[in-house]
């Protein structure tokens, strides 16, 4: 049989396009492998946001070919979705190219490849590339469900929206059977993704009219479509964790926030890529909101959400440094804004030229140094936040979700595992290293399940407790 080996790039979004790539091929009769020396070809899913992003795309194809000569190299996702034309010029490692836009078209393409042609496909952006995934990428017991693609926000930085396309939302049903049927698996922690999760169901609205959002107050007919979809998750039975990523900041529904406070499984982590808090830099972004009104949003969902056994609502954010214009004063005013926020969590980035962006059009591009430098502060300060964060959580026992027990412990008669809080999510947050009494609770530990842990301490980005 046929077998192949994907190497994953990218984000959460990207990764579930991989789990269903894996899905197409494999009823078509082709075996994943996870060893890269024995596949007949190699699927680079890539990622094509941003430079960096896309350099080290382009290094793996190039890698797979000059490693593995005898297999053939198979480049797919969002990079060759942007730029299948002239990668098919300009890239002759790779032996087949296909875009995202319909991903059930991989076995065609691939049987293609194989038979000596060298396809280069890409398709409509229409609907949503989803349905059941037999062979997850994510840590056990945790998956990714997407309930929408593209995006109608306009960012001015952002090239999505030209790879993905317009805002499109999976029918709610859809998605709660969807997790329904990975509860039914054993999988305890759901995390939603989108590129703009805010705007669920909102496909076709101007994302940066206040007044279509401000219409939702979560009574009656008045619930935006995210509200409807958490309270139609929050029917379904069981004991499980569901996150909610990418939320635009400008569209936030808070309606929302009632439907987590009655159900504690709808986890109050809010991820909210602000990118900017000094309004000139905002406002140049095309977005709509203020420094004052993020910290206000901010305030408002923490107020809200507030559970003294959680230790309070956790906040994740993205910063964009470096943007065309922004000055000394600019990147001053974002560091005062998440002085003022406090996030868990943060990651930040140097701003990337990107071109068909009109940030990439615009003038004052900031040199490479100074946006570094800007960087680092960032940084710097968010290690702060994340160091305070963290100790104010010490002393609480929480539910930690195993992923990996450590063979042969701390070497002292105890047992040791690594594993992720409430406020943790998979991959980009920080870790609990667990202990726990070899001989009485190893029964309790294993990838994928739930632990009572006490945590006790923090160091850096992770926590360290004992089971209970």
């Amino acid at each position: 049989m046929t077998s192949f080996f994907i190497d994953q790039h990218g984000c959460a979004k990207n990764q579930t396009d991989a789990e269903l790539i894996i899905g197409y091929l494999s009823e078509n009769g082709f075996v994943h492998t996870f060893e890269a020396d024995s596949a007949d070809f190699i699927l680079i899913n890539s990622c094509g946001f941003i430079e960096s992003a896309k350099r080290e795309s382009l290094e793996a194809v190039i890698d797979a070919k000059t490693s593995y000569p005898h297999a053939k190299v198979l480049l797919a996702g969002c990079l060759s979705e942007r730029y299948a034309e002239s990668l098919a010029e300009d890239l002759p490692e790779a032996d087949g190219i296909i875009g995202n836009g319909d991903l059930s078209a991989v076995d065609a393409v691939v049987d293609s490849m194989i038979e000596g042609q060298r396809p280069v496909e890409t398709y409509d952006q229409e609907g949503v590339c989803c349905g059941e995934r037999e062979e997850l990428l994510s840590f056990p017991g945790s998956a990714y469900v997407k309930i929408s693609e593209g995006c109608d926000s306009r960012c001015s930085f952002c090239a999505i929206p030209g790879i993905r396309g317009n805002m499109r939302s999976r029918p709610a049903q859809d998605i709660i059977d969807e997790i329904q049927s990975l509860l039914n698996r054993g999988i305890v922690e759901i995390n939603l993704v989108g590129q703009d999760s805010a705007s669920y169901g909102m496909d076709g609205a101007n994302p940066i009219k206040k007044e279509i959002w401000s219409q939702f107050d979560g009574t009656g007919d008045k619930k935006s479509p995210l509200c409807q979809l958490l309270e139609g998750i929050s029917k379904l039975e069981g004991k499980f964790w569901v996150r909610l990523l990418y939320i635009h900041p400008d569209h936030f529904p808070l309606d929302i926030l009632p439907v987590m406070v009655a159900d504690p499984r709808l986890l109050p982590y809010f991820d909210i890529p602000f990118q900017s808090g000094s309004d000139p830099i905002i406002k140049a972004m095309n977005r709509i909101g203020t420094g004052q009104e993020y910290t206000e949003l901010v305030q408002k969902l923490k107020a809200q959400t507030w559970n003294p056994c959680l230790g309070g609502a956790a906040v994740r954010s993205t910063f964009l440094v470096g943007f065309p214009g922004e000055t000394e004063e600019n990147a001053t005013d974002t560091l005062n804004f998440i002085t003022a926020i406090e996030p868990d969590w943060a990651g930040s980035f140097t701003y990337s030229k990107e071109e068909d962006t009109p940030a990439g059009r615009m003038e004052n591009q900031v040199p490479k140094k100074i946006a570094e430098k800007r960087n680092k502060a960032l940084q710097a300060l968010q290690e702060e936040m994340t160091a305070k964060r963290l100790s104010q959580r010490t002393g609480r026992t929480y539910d930690v979700l195993i992923e990996e027990v450590i063979e042969g412990g701390d070497g002292e008669g105890n047992g040791l595992a690594i594993g992720r809080c409430w406020f943790q999510a998979p991959e980009v947050d920080g870790a609990v290293v667990v202990s726990y009494d070899l001989e009485d609770q190893a029964h309790l530990v294993a990838s994928g399940n739930m632990v009572s842990v006490l945590v006790t301490g923090s160091s850096g980005v992770d926590l360290t407790g004992a089971i209970v």
